[in-house]
């Protein structure tokens, strides 16, 4: 009766795991200032000034704007971005976006009519083992285009 427990089950344990598809949003009229670190995909419509450090992908929305530094694996601007951007793997830049400051990535893709100031470090090929080094500074009319192959269009 007291102590004859049948029940031998042991308590059930639970775990904190990021689900697939999670995706932090900052919404439009929220200013964050300082240090932000995540591990899933973030949306930043609102306004960041401080650091970013994100394992997935960061997308700057058309009303977002972050001034300050950002490290992660993918990212989409279409709003604004001041300050150094470093990604691992693919930059993607939409028509709407206006980025000044310093960026280093894998891969780049600006849209036309993009504002893209920046000095650029592109570490090509790094995927597979083949690393070569491009750095573009910023220049006057000057427009530029990667092309497949990964080898960069410089046009005047």
């Amino acid at each position: 009766m007291f102590g004859n427990s049948k029940n031998t089950e042991e308590p059930k344990k639970t775990t904190t795991t990021t689900p697939s598809g999670a995706l932090n949003v900052l919404v439009k009229g929220t200013v964050l200032e300082g240090t932000l670190r995540c591990e899933s995909d973030l949306r930043v419509d609102g306004t960041i000034k401080g650091k970013l450090i994100c394992q997935a992908k960061i997308i700057i929305g058309p009303t977002g704007s972050v001034d300050g530094e950002i490290h992660c694996q993918n990212a989409v601007v279409e709003g604004s971005f001041k300050g150094k951007l470093t990604v691992t793997e693919l930059l993607n830049v939409r028509e709407t976006a206006e980025v000044d400051g310093e960026i280093n990535t894998n891969k780049l893709i600006v849209q036309s009519g993009a504002k893209f100031n920046v000095a650029c470090k592109m570490e090509i090929g790094a995927a597979n083992g083949t690393v070569k080094n491009f750095e573009a500074k910023p220049a006057e009319n000057v427009a530029a285009k990667v092309v497949a192959g990964g080898k960069p269009e410089v046009r005047n």
